[in-house]
């Protein structure tokens, strides 16, 4: 593992922290798409199926348990404790399309013709899409508080270091190529574009996230 790929995981882990810590201590969610979490939930589920069927090593395991296990408890926070302070009428993205997309990629375009390898396949596309309903909230709100945008930011900047993870396993390792995850990475860090370039000239100066009108 380089150093690219351990700060990229502790990026995605640090998101994950950030969420949960703000459902918790804010008691709302208020400004969160659940539409964007159950889709992170699917993502893990379809892409952990193997977690049953081998064994890679222990940092391996314990961080498939995790994001399961985390991505499952803040959608149970979403739909039950906190389903008061959810805004249904602003989480209107229709994620269907995007299911639909990653459905059709994966038979088209999987990794190899099998069960797993196909919904390994699924879950890559779907996640590079996945955090589309939170950014169309945040554009039909046109603003975030600060804790929300840390967790987006830190999401986005876990993809843009594993980019630079692939980068460096490409020169290093013999015969590495992965298409998928590649393509699918690169459009992921592209969504976040925007978000990257209010995120640095607003929230690290101290201002509120808020779009320009």
């Amino acid at each position: 593992m380089n150093i690219f790929r351990l700060t990229g995981d502790l990026l995605h882990l640090g998101s994950i922290f950030i969420l949960i810590a703000r459902l918790q201590q804010t008691k709302s969610c208020a400004g969160i798409s659940l539409k964007t979490q159950c889709l992170y939930l699917l993502v893990f589920v379809t892409r952990y199926l193997d977690l049953f069927l081998g064994f890679v090593s222990v940092y391996n395991t314990l961080m498939k348990i995790f994001f399961l296990a985390s991505a499952g408890y803040i959608v149970y926070l979403m739909y039950s404790p906190l389903k008061a302070s959810y805004d249904k009428a602003l989480d209107s993205f229709r994620v269907e399309f995007l299911l639909g997309g990653a459905a059709v990629f994966a038979l088209v375009f999987p990794h190899k013709y099998t069960v797993l390898e196909i919904l390994w396949s699924f879950s890559i596309y779907l996640e590079a899409v996945a955090i589309m309903p939170q950014l169309f909230q945040m554009t039909r709100t046109g603003e975030a508080d600060n804790i929300t945008s840390h967790y987006v930011f830190a999401l986005g900047g876990y993809r843009a270091l594993y980019i630079l993870n692939w980068v460096y396993r490409y020169y290093t390792e013999d015969d590495y190529v992965d298409y998928i995850a590649w393509i699918a990475g690169i459009v992921q860090t592209a969504l976040f574009g925007d978000f990257f370039y209010i995120y640095f000239t607003r929230v690290l100066k101290g201002k509120t996230f808020k779009l320009p009108v």
